[in-house]
């Protein structure tokens, strides 16, 4: 029989993903000038989109079969400026300009932990598990930093002028330590619960939707902030007593 002839795919396939790459750079590019105008909240709002963008690229790509090494590198490239420069610049200007270098170096560890983060993930690809991110990803810090303003509104303005500015400084200083720590965070990438538990799943993914939908600027910090917490529950108390029941197995083993 003879061999069939292998379709090439359209060139717009392949342009596709890479696309949806420089919208999610575009949208960081948008984030700072909304900031220089002082429209924090449409600043925050454009990096959650440039994350839904980051989100998509990635699986557009696995799905048309056209991932490639110039895409992957061009994603770390748009997320350094998206999701490090960006929110570095966006939340120095809204509340961390009051520490003064302080609040600089903040802003600028930041930007560069972020940027660490990225290339230890590049480096480490092939060889560490799907299921968890070693270190909190890049998305996540600058969307936690974007539902943070957003959320800001909900909080007592007596509050907000007096303890929100160095609850920010400590959140900042926290997110940068969390992006270059081992710390495990879970990648959702492998869904074999969903698979077991199509029915029960699709049902709390339809409520936690309906719910977000609802308070999307409350919810939204509360959900990225469970996220941030999330990771060092995990490592701590679940990671840590697995290794010492493995420990603990094989001591017996060799006794």
């Amino acid at each position: 029989m003879a061999k069939e002839k292998r379709i090439p795919k359209h060139k717009g396939v392949y342009i596709l993903p890479n696309l949806l790459t420089v919208s999610s750079l575009f949208c960081g590019f948008l984030a700072m000038n909304w900031v220089v105008e002082g429209a924090y909240e449409m600043s925050a709002v454009a990096i959650l989109v440039s994350c839904l963008f980051d989100g998509l690229d990635g699986k557009v790509a696995r799905l048309t079969g056209t991932s490639s090494e110039f895409g992957v590198q061009l994603d770390s490239l748009a997320d350094a400026v998206a999701f490090g420069v960006t929110p570095a610049f966006m939340v120095y200007h809204w509340q961390l300009h009051q520490f003064g270098r302080l609040g600089m170096l903040a802003a600028f560890l930041l930007m560069a932990c972020g940027v660490l983060r990225l290339a230890r993930f590049n480096v480490q690809a092939g060889t560490t598990s799907k299921a968890h991110f070693i270190g909190l990803p890049i998305p996540a810090a600058g969307c936690t930093l974007s539902t943070l303003i957003l959320f800001t509104p909900y909080i007592p303005e007596s509050i907000a002028q007096s303890v929100l500015p160095m609850f920010t400084l400590v959140l900042v200083y926290c997110l940068a330590f969390l992006m270059v720590s081992t710390v495990r965070y879970n990648s959702f990438k492998e869904f074999g619960m969903f698979k077991a538990h199509p029915f029960s799943s699709m049902v709390t993914v339809i409520a936690l939707f309906t719910m977000v939908a609802s308070q999307p600027k409350f919810l939204g910090f509360v959900i990225f902030a469970g996220y941030i917490l999330s990771g060092p529950i995990y490592t701590v108390f679940i990671l840590s007593r697995r290794s010492n029941k493995l420990l603990g197995k094989s001591s017996k083993e060799l006794s």
